[in-house]
């Protein structure tokens, strides 16, 4: 199955080289090992980098049943896995991720409801959801 434009428009490079060895959505690049992310930025048409950190967005995705773009605006803001989340304090990550939000998008966005951000932190507290870690 394959699947174009999966992937935001700036990950273009990387969407190719993943969709050649039969990567086609972010399942698949939740699951990917680090030899494999290396094997693939090896040719240096794609970062490694830039394989980690879709690898990374799929895993938050996956583990707490987050959409792309709430998993990405995670990211941004230096929370890289559900044990990080979990150790966070709300009303500070609340704050954090508005003045991205705002800084990112301006007011074109609205921000991250704190009863939604209170879900995500509960649900990696309590676990929920694939541990790829």
């Amino acid at each position: 199955m394959s699947r174009s434009g999966w992937l935001p428009p700036h990950f273009r490079s990387e969407e190719r080289v993943l969709s050649r060895r039969g990567l086609h959505d972010w399942e698949a690049v939740a699951a990917m090992a680090d030899p494999m992310l290396r094997e693939l930025a090896a040719d240096g048409r794609c970062s490694e980098a830039r394989l980690l950190r879709l690898r990374g967005q799929a895993r938050l995705m996956a583990d707490l049943n987050l959409a792309p773009e709430e998993a990405a605006l995670l990211l941004h803001a230096g929370i890289a896995d559900r044990r990080g989340l979990a150790r966070c304090d709300p009303q500070a990550v609340h704050r954090q991720l508005g003045r991205l939000q705002r800084s990112l998008a301006g007011s074109a966005l609205a921000p991250v409801p704190l009863p939604r951000l209170l879900e995500w932190i509960q649900r990696a507290r309590s676990g929920s959801g694939r541990s790829w870690n």
